[in-house]
């Protein structure tokens, strides 16, 4: 089931609330502004941060559930070379290029289709024009959200350029499986398949060093507590209050990446993707004066987002899996969050 509601306008621009229901135990609430994920609740526990009005999404920091693009996460300096011209790109985080500058695809108007089905999915289509946010060439995006049979939500990613540019999009859904208003997700335990990560400069930053996992902070093969990673007090997680890191993912192709448990609620999130790599961020930034979604104030560390992607600041190393998009290739990629008890 699905149901189309008028959310609010953005200038001229209508903006639609679209609630899902899969008739399993799965229900989602997503808006064309910035095709955002407002609520996520499985089993009747609303499992996502967020927002209340659209008038608090345009203002948006810390992204809450927003789509990601062009480039998701960072890009060193504000500028790139490809094709033998350099790029320059708003500097919007300190020196640094984030989520696609200012007006990123996460603050954009998307066109939104309902597909009513047993399992029913909202299709938002967006066109990204050359010189946009100072990415070349034109882009046309589209986004597929789909609640499964298997109650998971399915993000299908797909693009094209009429040029060479950089296209790796994203979601950044905050989670929380105890509940978005239910407090901080240390004692969440988090498995991530992944042998390696890419250590960050004091700008959070990917600075070309692939480091294996291994005795350390970063080692979730396992499963580990957020709280026990949170308080090891290894000088990258000590940085930045907590995770803000890449993690190449082992294996290729769509698989299982990575297994998510709520201490109090039991619910578990397995995750799974094609792309070669996962942003962890655990909310270390959260504007804790902020009241949210249903009067919520959400504490640091209140929930914690896996952005599937290619590597951050790809274009400056060789060795990273890169971002760009050839002219007329097609730009697909699925991640899927699945949950059960």
């Amino acid at each position: 089931m699905i149901e189309k509601i008028l959310y609010g306008k953005v200038g001229p621009d209508e903006v639609y609330l679209f609630k899902m229901d899969n008739g399993k135990g799965l229900t989602a609430e997503i808006i064309t502004y910035g095709g955002i994920v407002r609520t996520l609740c499985y089993d009747g526990v609303d499992v996502v941060l967020g927002r209340d009005t659209l008038e608090e999404y345009m203002e948006n920091n810390g992204c809450y559930g927003a789509l990601i693009g062009r480039n998701s996460n960072r890009i060193a300096k504000g500028e790139f070379t490809l094709g033998g011209k350099t790029y320059t790109l708003a500097k919007n985080n300190g020196n640094n290029n984030l989520h696609g500058g200012n007006v990123g695809f996460g603050k954009r108007v998307w066109q939104g289709k309902a597909v009513d089905k047993a399992e029913p999915s909202l299709i938002l289509t967006l066109t990204s024009e050359d010189g946009d946010e100072g990415f070349p060439g034109k882009v046309k995006v589209k986004v597929t959200y789909n609640l499964t049979k298997d109650n998971g939500l399915k993000i299908h990613y797909e693009g094209k350029a009429n040029a060479d540019t950089l296209l790796n999009m994203t979601n950044h859904t905050y989670f929380n499986l105890n509940g978005h208003d239910s407090g901080t997700v240390d004692g969440h335990t988090l498995m991530i398949q992944s042998s390696f990560y890419t250590p960050n400069t004091d700008e959070c930053m990917p600075y070309g060093v692939v480091e294996d996992v291994s005795g350390s902070a970063f080692d979730f093969r396992e499963g580990k507590k957020m709280y026990d990673g949170f308080t090891s007090g290894h000088p990258q997680v000590e940085l930045f209050g907590g995770y803000d890191h890449n993690f190449a993912l082992d294996g290729f192709g769509f698989r299982k990446f990575s297994t998510l448990t709520g201490d109090k609620t039991g619910i578990v999130m397995d995750s799974y993707t094609d792309r070669p790599a996962v942003q962890l961020y655990t909310g270390n930034g959260i504007q804790t004066e902020r009241v949210c979604k249903n009067g919520a104030k959400y504490p640091v560390h209140g929930g914690l987002c896996l952005e599937t992607q290619v590597f951050p600041n790809a274009m400056e190393y060789s060795h990273f899996p890169s971002p760009v998009l050839k002219k007329g290739e097609e730009y697909d990629t699925v991640t899927e969050y699945r949950f059960h008890r």
